[in-house]
């Protein structure tokens, strides 16, 4: 009888927890006092994840890898006058997180082309999913991190072994944002460029990768047009168009796809 009402108590939990989450992805709840990128072409930033940033003058949004951080690599930037970013893969399973057994086998899908030991989520069981990014953005939290980057949110447009649909991707998107928010951070939505329009109202900034590379860069109209920072990096030397990003109102960088310390931004 026991292990009956432990069963029925989590499963009440979980179906809650959903209830809740719907009721939520249907109202953006942006709270104008957490900390957003400045808008506009002239916003220098840096984005590090294959090792921990340096202060560099000039540059006063650092983004970064949110595990490997130490709290003190973040107290370091921030006493410098820097705001920082915590990334975290919302959307892809790695091997080698912390948390990686906190996944059942049943959430991971296929395995993401070009990169090791990571594999797409079924984005679909929320009640698995929402308290692991729950507790990533805790940690973000408490070691001081302004903001949230959540990459990979973008996988129904990918071959992830799931039947994943639009409408499947906006509410796992809409829910992360209300996760960040209930945190004090603000949070980047992460390319998902087909969905800019109806996810802006819901995120502060956007990250983007290539969108020169594949001519997709004014579909950020509607992030600009809010006010809102869209920071870009290309990695093709002849994909960066800094005179066409300075009318865009976006933020550019060449950068390698390591994602080291180089940089060569627009300016």
């Amino acid at each position: 009888m026991k292990k009956n009402l432990t069963f029925y108590i989590c499963t009440f939990l979980s179906l809650l927890l959903i209830a809740v989450t719907f009721n939520q992805r249907s109202t953006p709840t942006v709270n104008k006092e957490i900390w957003a990128p400045p808008s506009g072409y002239a916003t220098q930033w840096q984005w590090q994840l294959k090792s921990m940033p340096s202060y560099i003058s000039g540059i006063t949004i650092y983004d970064f890898d949110g595990e490997d951080a130490a709290a003190s690599d973040v107290k370091n930037l921030k006493d410098r006058g820097a705001r920082t970013i915590c990334y975290i893969s919302a959307g892809s399973w790695e091997d080698w997180r912390s948390d990686a057994s906190s996944f059942p086998s049943s959430v991971k899908g296929k395995k993401l082309d070009g990169w090791a030991g990571e594999k797409w989520l079924d984005i679909r069981q929320l009640s698995i999913l929402l308290p692991i990014m729950g507790k990533r953005m805790d940690v973000c939290k408490a070691k001081g991190f302004d903001a949230v980057e959540a990459d990979n949110v973008d996988g129904y447009a990918n071959n992830t072994g799931f039947p994943l649909t639009s409408n499947d991707q906006l509410v796992y998107n809409k829910v992360l944002a209300q996760l960040a928010h209930d945190r004090g951070m603000s949070i980047a939505l992460k390319n998902d460029v087909d969905q800019l329009e109806t996810l802006e109202p819901y995120f502060d900034f956007a990250i983007n990768e290539e969108c020169f590379a594949y001519n997709e860069c004014g579909k950020y109209k509607p992030f600009v047009d809010a006010g809102k920072a869209v920071l870009n990096v290309e990695y093709k030397k002849t994909s960066v168009r800094c005179s066409r990003a300075k009318s865009l109102g976006i933020s550019s960088m060449m950068k390698k796809l390591e994602l080291d310390e180089w940089r060569k931004p627009c300016k």
